[in-house]
């Protein structure tokens, strides 16, 4: 059977790229994808460690003449964030990810494609297996479920590796290295709620149309619609108008993806039925105008439905969901004063579910401060207290401190002056990285940068991965790793 990727340079790098394709590999199921690391290591009779966390470890040493010279860690992730359109049936657990090439681009049929992190696993399989790559000693540490929650680098043991150079591929635009990150966490609020009869009420569907969603790190800047936080101001709208009843409210899929979509169940009364859909137009076309540079396709789907509904949400339980919806900050909180243009702190406001007892908001917190990381957490633990709900922190990491000196940076630096004839930037970044749990649990002794190729519309159906981009950073990477002494 032929190759999608076939005759694609590095022919190593995109082979391995639709191998590992192939296997399934959504956080918090990373076994498989595990198994074949470690089973890769240990055919090339490589030392190679797999831990309790899933990480996996291989050892390779240095070839001929640099076999004296530092050891590097090069570190990327083995899990991806699993997001299909609602027209795909691909299934995750079992099913490879459907690859195409269009252009310039890799990109996969309806779902992500999993270049975050998967270009990174690719390019290290590539160099241990390769037999005429001159290079230092390399200690190759892929990690698990580093999208929800950084279990792997926690479960880290750092008696496992010698090196003091970490190399992470984890970034996403070509020509800029990272040397700081934010740190995060996650904060949930249960709404108990109570429910009553729905009687003789026309049911409806609304749902959010055409967001583009995106990494709720790197895109939280770019202006787009938070699907839960629009499908609250159109319920809170109506419901100053009407005698709106709420049978169940859903949204986002992913902590740290944008929420694309979100939808509720409602019923109003038939003679309202008129008046209730040109409340809904007319939020619609408000948010349209609030969102027409960032989000040009939003619209606003109004479906009626003959669905059987017994039962709605108490009024007091209405009230109480609707208003978490509303002040639970969400978006940019605060701008960097001493980096122009970096987002300081942000929150996405980024799952909502109904259950029987109860509504859950997840939101995901991120800030290079962390004082106002745990400001925003408060104000959420705040609003959870007035709609009589529970808060629960959870999965907090460490932001990533810029040092004033590193060697690597300084290599890097020199390198992409000589193959492109231009300066590399040197950037901070809003998304967080693996960079500050290893920073912190190695006790600052690690001298570690990030870099990677294009990649674009991450955590989302859209994603895709520039090939020309990877054969240009493939090629620095190799050239960085000759020149570290």
């Amino acid at each position: 059977m032929s190759r999608v990727l076939e005759g694609l340079e590095p022919e190593r790098v995109f082979y391995y790229f639709e191998e590992i394709s192939k296997i399934p590999r959504c956080s918090f199921h990373e076994e498989k994808i595990s198994n074949y690391l470690a089973e890769f290591g240990r055919k090339l009779g490589l030392e190679t460690i797999q831990d309790d966390a899933l990480n996996v470890i291989i050892k390779k040493p240095g070839t001929p003449c640099y076999e004296n010279r530092p050891t590097v860690i090069l570190q990327g992730h083995m899990d991806m964030v699993c997001e299909k359109e609602e027209s795909s049936n691909l299934d995750f657990s079992k099913d490879p990810i459907k690859l195409k090439v269009e252009g310039d681009f890799i990109t996969a049929d309806g779902t992500t494609l999993g270049a975050d992190n998967g270009i990174a696993v690719a390019m290290c399989l590539a160099l241990l297996e390769s037999k005429d790559i001159p290079h230092p000693p390399l200690e190759v540490l892929i990690t698990s479920n580093e999208e929800s929650g950084m279990d792997g680098a926690k479960g880290l043991d750092p008696n496992n590796l010698k090196g003091k150079i970490l190399i992470n591929i984890d970034s996403e635009e070509e020509g800029t290295a990272l040397v700081s990150c934010a740190g995060g966490e996650r904060d949930l609020v249960t709404i108990p709620i109570e429910w009553e009869p729905s009687g003789k009420l026309e049911a409806y569907y609304i749902k959010t149309i055409g967001l583009q969603g995106g990494h709720s790190g790197m895109e939280i800047n770019k202006g787009r619609g938070n699907a839960n936080r629009i499908i609250a101001r159109i319920l809170s709208h109506v419901k100053s108008q009407f005698d709106v009843k709420l049978a169940r409210i859903e949204g986002g899929s992913k902590a740290n993806a944008i929420p694309r979509n979100g939808l509720a169940l409602v019923l109003v009364d038939k003679e309202d039925e008129d008046a209730f859909l040109k409340a809904v137009k007319t939020m619609e076309r408000h948010i349209q105008n609030e969102l027409k540079s960032s989000e040009p396709d939003f619209s606003i789907a109004v479906e009626k439905t003959d669905e059987k509904v017994e039962k709605v949400f108490t009024e007091d339980s209405f009230n109480r969901v609707i208003a978490a919806l509303m002040l639970i900050p969400t978006g940019v909180q605060t701008m960097s004063m001493e980096i122009e243009g970096l987002v300081e702190s942000s929150n996405n406001m980024a799952i909502v579910k109904t259950e029987s007892d109860k509504v859950t908001i997840e939101s995901a917190l991120r800030s290079s401060k962390s004082s106002l990381k745990e400001f925003i957490s408060h104000q959420i633990e705040t609003v959870a207290k007035l709609v009589k709900g529970t808060w629960e922190s959870s999965s907090a990491y460490p932001a990533w401190e810029y040092k004033e000196e590193s060697k690597i940076r300084e290599v890097f630096k020199k390198v992409y002056r000589e193959q492109f004839g231009k300066e590399l930037k040197i950037e901070a970044i809003h998304a967080g990285l693996e960079c500050g749990l290893f920073d912190e649990k190695f006790g600052g002794s690690l001298d570690m940068i990030s870099f990677g190729p294009n990649m674009y519309g991450v955590h989302t159906p859209q994603e895709k991965l520039s090939i020309s981009s990877v054969q240009r950073t493939y090629q620095f990477l190799l050239n960085v790793l000759k020149e570290i002494v």
